[in-house]
Order: C-alpha cells, then structure tokens, then sequence
C-alpha cells in the first residue's frame, strides 16, 4: 500500500491493489464510463462506500403502502394539505 499524493477532497488516499476476475474487471470498464464516472477509481470508491455504508431500502410493506398511495392518488382519492387542515381546524 502507498500513499497517493491526490486527496481529491476526501482526506489523503491511499493506493491498494486488488485482483479481481478478468470477467469482473470487463464489467467494470464497461459499466463506469456508463454511469459517467471521470475515470475507473471514482467508480470503485463509490463502490466501496456503498459497501461499507449501504443506501437505505424500503420495506416490503412500505413499498405496498407507497404503491397503494400512488393508486389512490392518480384516481382522485386524496386531499390536499389545506383540504385536511380545513377539515381539522388546524390554523399555520
């Protein structure tokens, strides 16, 4: 491992070696330039973030609840937040 002078904003780096499957690494050089990533180790320390930190996931049942929300919506069956606080007495 070395220490590679380019912070890049996060702190000072340091530079690993790592070997991956040849089938992987084509998968790799084909998916970063993609997603528009300005080069190959953006995209693995992206990947690394997302490993060591994983973006939040909803729940089966908060995807039901937001599908069903999303129905009624679209056939007209909900109310605006004014409507709810007009029909509660509820004053800004």
């Amino acid at each position: 491992m070395s220490t590679d002078s380019d912070s890049g904003g996060e702190g000072e780096m340091e530079k690993i070696n790592v070997r991956v499957p040849q089938s992987l690494l084509a998968q790799v050089n084909e998916v970063w330039e993609e997603r528009r990533y300005a080069n190959k180790s953006e995209f693995i320390r992206d990947a690394l973030r997302d490993a060591v930190n994983p973006p939040t996931q909803l729940s089966a049942e908060a995807l039901e609840h937001l599908a069903e929300s999303r129905k009624q919506r679209e056939q007209g069956e909900t109310v605006s937040q004014d409507e709810v606080k007009n029909r509660l007495g509820i004053d800004d």
